[in-house]
């Protein structure tokens, strides 16, 4: 099984490119603070290069920016490429199937997740609104016989 789950912020603005089929490919990384910090007292992170095609690619590059907390859900992947030297270049990432913006844009909390491009209003914060059954509610007495465990 090759399933990987991650939430970190973004180091930098996604890089947004074009194949020559037109199909979109961003490039990105996301810092994900370890749980516990070094013997000097600093917090580390890990730094995991991902990437994301197509429709979802586009969203991320027009929505988030660096510093954007992100949730990745994809698999990893390697790959390899002969650079300009000719020297062969292997490449570990994670192939992001799945990426679910979990920062806030603006004043409201819009929550959205770009798996098939779609996005998702979050619901947004609730105002005090009277309790209909408050006159009406008697307290119900419910003992341990009537539970069905």
């Amino acid at each position: 099984m090759n399933r990987v789950v991650i939430a970190g912020r973004l180091t930098k603005d996604p890089e947004l490119k074009y194949t020559p089929n037109g199909n979109a490919v961003a490039n990105f990384t996301v810092a994900i603070n370890r749980r516990y910090k070094s013997q000097d007292g600093e917090q580390e992170a890990d730094f995991l290069n991902c990437v994301a095609w197509r429709k979802q690619a586009e969203n991320l590059a027009n929505y988030m920016r660096k510093g954007s907390l992100i949730g990745v859900d994809g698999r990893v992947q390697t790959r390899s490429y002969d650079n300009d030297s000719g020297q062969r270049v292997f490449v570990t990432e994670i192939l992001a199937e799945s990426i679910t913006f979990l920062d806030s844009r603006g004043n409201n909390s819009e929550k959205q997740d770009i798996s098939q491009g779609n996005q998702q209003q979050a619901p947004q914060t609730q105002q005090e609104q009277p309790n209909p059954f408050a006159d009406e509610a008697e307290p119900v007495d419910i003992g341990d016989d009537n539970l069905p465990f």
